[in-house]
C-alpha cells in the first residue's frame, strides 16, 4: 500500500501520460477529449481516469468506444513511461462534472430573475394587517392599577 502523497503523484503522472497518449492516438472517433482526473487505488495497481468531450452526444459515445478499444495500447504506453513493477489497469469514465454545473448555473441564473421579479412585484405592497402586529401595552411601566 502506497501512502496517500504517492498516490497523488502516481494519479497525477497518470494522468498527464493518459493525455499524452490519447493526443497521440490515430482513431478518429476520439475526437476532442480532455484527461480531467486521474485517481489511484492505494496499491497502485488501478487507475479510474476522467475525460471530457466537447461535441455532442454521438461524439461523446463515439469517444468513448475509442478510448475503451485504445485501453490496451494506452496502458501499456503509461505502465512504460511510468517505470513502475506494475502498469495500473486503466478504466475511463466520463466526466459529469462540466454538465452539471452549467445546469447548476443555469438554474442560479433563473432564480436571479425570478427574485428580482418578486422584488418589482412587492414595491408597493403594504402589510395585510397592521404594521406593528406586537400588541403595545396602554398603561406605563411605572404606573400600577390597583387603588
Amino acid at each position: 500500500m502506497a501512502d496517500a502523497a504517492k498516490q497523488a503523484q502516481v494519479a497525477k503522472r497518470v494522468m498527464e501520460l493518459t493525455a499524452q497518449a490519447v493526443r497521440r492516438l490515430k482513431d478518429p472517433r476520439v475526437g476532442m477529449v480532455t484527461i480531467t482526473d486521474a485517481r489511484m487505488t492505494p496499491d497502485l495497481r488501478e487507475a479510474t481516469i476522467f475525460y471530457t468531450v466537447l461535441g455532442d452526444e454521438d461524439q461523446v459515445k463515439s469517444s468513448a468506444v475509442a478510448l475503451e478499444r485504445a485501453t490496451g495500447h494506452l496502458r501499456s504506453t503509461v505502465g512504460r513511461a511510468l517505470g513502475m513493477r506494475h502498469s495500473p489497469s486503466l478504466s475511463f469514465v466520463a466526466d459529469t462534472v462540466p454538465e452539471h454545473a452549467h445546469r447548476i448555473e443555469s438554474l442560479l441564473a433563473q432564480a436571479a430573475q425570478s427574485d428580482a421579479e418578486v422584488h418589482r412585484l412587492a414595491e408597493g405592497a403594504r402589510y395585510a394587517g397592521d404594521p406593528n402586529p406586537y400588541r403595545e401595552d396602554e398603561e406605563d411601566e411605572g404606573e400600577s392599577t390597583t387603588s
